[in-house]
């Protein structure tokens, strides 16, 4: 693409964005084909971005099963060794690699495609350099779960369950580098294909290292890292011979090592504001062990975690989409499409909230029965699936509008939203409920409730207030300080 292609391209944005300032002057409301239209825009990105989500996170599931086989104290290591990579790793590059929902997406919808290659390759630089100092902390996770005053025996096989997962971090960075890059231009459809074979042949991986090679449940942490970069291969190779993916991946780049500081700047809060959310749910789990009851408490919420991560990959799919069509809209001068994409997301993840919801209240007994025969588990998990219901609708109105803050690059903005929500509200009210007025692990999860509102309320008044022509002006301005005159092709 020479100079002059370039300039018209810029252009384009600013003349949709005056374009768009007509259109929503004649009439702010919305006709029913355009909703319907934008509805179908949604699911269509949505429900592969489900099946993703889902089948990626099936994969520590599926070993967490093998693993069950070899007896409870393998299964406790696995099982902590997870949380603890979770925590300490996935979390942290999800939150960074999240930030090419804005440089992508915003570049996409300027018709800056070569610009989404080289977003790309930015950000594997960033995510596998940040990789190194992960893998050295789990190289060391026996020794910090022993810091922590874990279970030595427990600590010593998480610790030897977490080094044979090091593998896994690596291609769990690149994974979600190629995920993001083909989500923010609507190409879902192959990650699916992809995620599809990877867990399917995963079972029989999984199935071999665990019971035929003789690593036990270290064969489960190997075959998680083996899985993994089968999945990557899959998408590196389809972005490399697909026509769809022609204009918007040219070859690796010098340009790529460029700009580092500026993807930093959102990647980092990116991160931040990711973490604080998913650390204040684990900690709810570390907090139980603390209670009258520890293993009742501690297996109920556990439950009711696991539950609660698998319901949200619903939301999580519309969260992504939104991303997506927010970024798209902005990036191409249109904030009028915008606040429509806004709208529709929001209605479709309050209808979702609240028919999963009412599945959860009235299967809450049949739902503890598959993890219990013990009447007081069963019970235990029953009354907690009516708090896991409210959270639920919550969650996914807040991951909505915490789709729409990575859209628009306020991801710092968002950051802060979670500290004080989580940090500096949700997890006191959870102590001061669980351990002051004695509610237990019902009052640790109301804390969450709280936390859910605090951050549901101020993205949404964030969202409320915002100035879409100003948004899709500064989209452009982001996409224009991106583009460069050349790019210097390595291969």
């Amino acid at each position: 693409m020479d100079v002059e292609e370039q300039k018209q391209h810029l252009e384009s944005p600013l003349l949709t964005v005056s374009r768009d300032k007509n259109a929503s002057a004649s009439g702010n409301g919305f006709k029913k084909d355009e909703i319907f239209s934008e509805m179908k825009q949604q699911l269509s990105l949505a429900g592969p971005l489900v099946s993703v989500n889902l089948m990626i996170y099936c994969l520590q599931v599926i070993s967490l099963m093998f693993v069950g086989h070899l007896g409870e104290l393998a299964l406790s290591g696995a099982s902590m060794a997870t949380s603890f990579a979770c925590v300490t790793g996935f979390s942290m590059l999800i939150g960074m690699a999240s930030a090419l929902d804005t440089f992508c997406g915003q570049s996409y919808g300027a018709k800056q495609y070569h610009m989404l290659g080289i977003h790309k390759q930015r950000a594997m630089i960033v995510l596998l350099l940040a990789s190194i100092p992960l893998a050295t902390i789990w190289a060391n996770a026996g020794r910090i779960l022993l810091f922590f005053k874990q279970d030595p025996q427990i600590s010593t096989e998480a610790g030897s369950y977490a080094q044979f997962m090091i593998p896994c971090i690596f291609a769990y960075a690149l994974l979600h580098c190629h995920i993001r890059f083909l989500q923010t231009q609507n190409n879902v459809v192959p990650m699916m294909v992809c995620s599809g074979i990877t867990t399917s042949l995963h079972i029989f991986i999984c199935w071999f290292l665990v019971f035929k090679s003789g690593l036990g449940n270290k064969g489960a942490a190997l075959a998680n890292a083996i899985s993994y970069w089968i999945n990557v291969l899959l998408l590196a190779i389809y972005v490399r011979i697909s026509p769809s993916c022609k204009r918007t991946w040219t070859g690796f780049s010098r340009e790529a090592f460029h700009g580092i500081p500026g993807f930093l700047k959102l990647a980092i809060p990116s991160a931040v504001m990711t973490c604080f959310e998913l650390w204040s749910f684990e900690m709810v789990v570390l907090l139980s062990g603390l209670l009258p009851k520890p293993k009742l408490e501690a297996s109920v919420l556990s439950i009711s975690l696991n539950t609660c991560y698998l319901v949200y990959m619903i939301p999580l799919g519309l969260s992504g989409s939104i991303s997506t069509r927010v970024s798209n809209e902005l990036g191409a001068g249109r904030p009028r499409a915008a606040r429509l994409s806004i709208c529709v997301s929001l209605m479709m993840v309050a209808t979702e909230g609240l028919l999963a919801g009412t599945l959860m209240i009235f299967g809450r007994r049949a739902w503890g029965n598959l993890y219990s025969t013990e009447e007081e588990v069963v019970n235990y998990v029953g009354d907690m699936l009516v708090i896991v219901a409210i959270s639920h609708f919550l969650d996914g109105i807040q991951s909505v509008f915490s789709g729409i803050a990575r859209g628009c690059g306020w991801q710092k903005i968002g950051a802060f939203i979670n500290l004080g929500a989580y940090y500096l509200l949700g997890i006191p009210v959870a102590i001061f409920l669980a351990f002051v007025c004695h509610i237990g692990g019902k009052g640790l999860w109301t804390g969450i409730i709280v936390a859910l509102v605090a951050q549901a309320s101020l993205l949404a008044v964030l969202t409320g207030c915002t100035d879409w022509e100003k948004e899709a002006k500064k989209a452009t301005d982001r996409v224009h300080s991106a583009v460069t005159p050349t790019v210097g092709l390595l291969s």
